[in-house]
């Protein structure tokens, strides 16, 4: 081997070698932040996994992989896991679908529409809290407008069902009670589902209507000389130019679905008989209400990162080769 080798052998590892010192002090700082918040959980939670522990938490007893099969092989999480799966499909398409409607008539170029725009992506601007106290409100058998409209169109208004019904007399204020809404178990969840889609409006519309934005106006005056109608130009020139944007706006939307806890939390506890007690909610009861099952709900949480990883790496593998990119 000649000296020139030597030295191009040489060269081959140290330049990549060169260049990846260059660059780690700038990638410091996302190194810690990642390791601080995503791997180091990640890692522990694996490890929690293993053990069980005693009633005050000072000794941990190792149960290997018995724990993790005991956990994923329970009624408590199938139940748990089903009904997530049936809040994602409740959620996440009537968001996209009224947020695009939205997005489209917000398009127009029209007088004063940047009112009408702020107006339909103003739910982005309510908190988790606010969101599901204004439902709770708009919800209450007494004073709420949904009954009053159910009422109105001659179906029988939805009353409390707890303990046979409230009397006159009963102190109560709303909100120390709960709406039949939330405490029947046939609309427990789809009441629920009712008060998420209204807070993912707002970000749905403002999502679509920046991909609107970029579409060339071209494409609809090529469209309109070849005699293509309001219909036609949206079938066959926005959606196709906004399937980037819908592949997005779905894979965030399922994120959220998964990660749903606060208007669960606010409105029904989970309950009521778990008909809205999804994954994540209960994950926290696991951990936070039950005693000595921390490890338990470390296997839960594992077991939702799995599955919203599989479920994302689905929607790329399904619907990436269906979205149209110019």
């Amino acid at each position: 081997m000649t000296v020139a080798d030597q030295y191009a052998g040489r060269r081959s590892w140290a330049w990549p070698l060169g260049r990846f010192l260059t660059a780690l002090p700038f990638l410091l700082p996302s190194m810690a932040l990642f390791g601080a918040f995503v791997f180091y959980p990640l890692g522990k939670s694996v490890y929690l996994g293993f053990f069980i522990s005693n009633p005050f938490r000072t000794r941990q007893i190792y149960v290997g992989f018995d724990q993790y099969k005991d956990v994923l092989a329970s009624s408590e999480f199938a139940s748990s896991l089903l009904v997530t799966a049936t809040f994602t499909l409740y959620t996440v398409a009537p968001a996209i679908v009224i947020g695009t409607a939205l997005a489209v008539l917000a398009n127009q170029k029209l007088p004063g529409i940047v009112i009408f725009r702020t107006i339909f992506s103003s739910t982005i601007a309510a908190s988790v809290a606010i969101s599901a106290v204004f439902w709770l409100v708009l919800l209450h058998p007494s004073i709420g407008v949904l009954n009053e409209a159910v009422e109105g169109v001659g179906f029988s208004r939805v009353n409390w069902l707890r303990d046979g019904g409230w009397a006159v007399g009963d102190r109560a204020t709303v909100f120390d009670m709960v709406a039949a809404w939330f405490i029947d178990p046939n609309w427990a969840l789809i009441s629920v589902s009712l008060a998420t889609v209204w807070m993912n409006i707002g970000l749905f519309t403002i999502i679509v209507l920046a991909g609107l934005q970029t579409i060339p106006e071209e494409l609809y005056e090529a469209a309109r000389v070849d005699g293509a109608g309001r219909w036609a130009q949206f079938w066959h020139v926005t959606l196709p130019m906004l399937s980037p944007t819908l592949f997005f706006a779905s894979v965030v939307g399922m994120i959220f679905a998964f990660q749903s806890f606060g208007q669960i939390d606010i409105l029904t506890q989970g309950g009521p008989v778990d008909a809205s007690n999804v994954l994540l909610y209960s994950i926290y009861q696991t951990g936070f209400e039950q005693p000595f099952r921390v490890g338990a709900a470390a296997v839960q949480s594992l077991a939702l990162f799995v599955i919203m990883l599989v479920l994302t790496l689905f929607q790329f593998r399904l619907l990436a080769g269906r979205v149209f990119y110019r």
